[in-house]
């Protein structure tokens, strides 16, 4: 990417223990990615628990509403890249193989180059 690239990387902290706050970074996300945004969303504390295989197709933001599924295909149609906190998995007791896939693995240092690299970093 060159400079002219705009970047947002998004911080997800919460995860399944609150579905109803769930969606709305990756709605964020895929709308930014579709305005030629670079965007990344870093999951960390509970959020790795929203990349549990089987969760996203079955995980409701609200009662007859669509699956956080839904919001989380729309992002990576569009670009939308999902990194993971190592230590995080440690938290929640998972491992990357418990994950979907496509999901980065990624420590404090890689996390704080993202960081630097964004125009913008928010935090969820």
């Amino acid at each position: 990417m060159d400079s002219e690239t705009k970047r947002i990387l998004y911080v997800q902290s919460t995860g399944t223990e609150n579905p109803e706050r769930s969606a709305t970074v990756f709605f964020l996300a895929a709308s930014g990615a579709a305005m030629d945004i670079e965007v990344g969303i870093f999951f960390t504390q509970f959020g790795p628990t929203l990349l549990q295989r089987g969760v996203p197709e079955t995980l409701r933001v609200r009662k007859g509403g669509v699956t956080l599924g839904h919001f989380m295909e729309q992002a990576r149609d569009v670009g939308v890249r999902f990194y993971v906190c190592q230590p995080s998995l440690e938290l929640t007791d998972l491992k990357m193989q418990d994950l979907i896939e496509g999901v980065e693995l990624i420590g404090g240092a890689a996390f704080n180059s993202l960081a630097l690299e964004a125009d913008r970093v928010i935090c969820f």
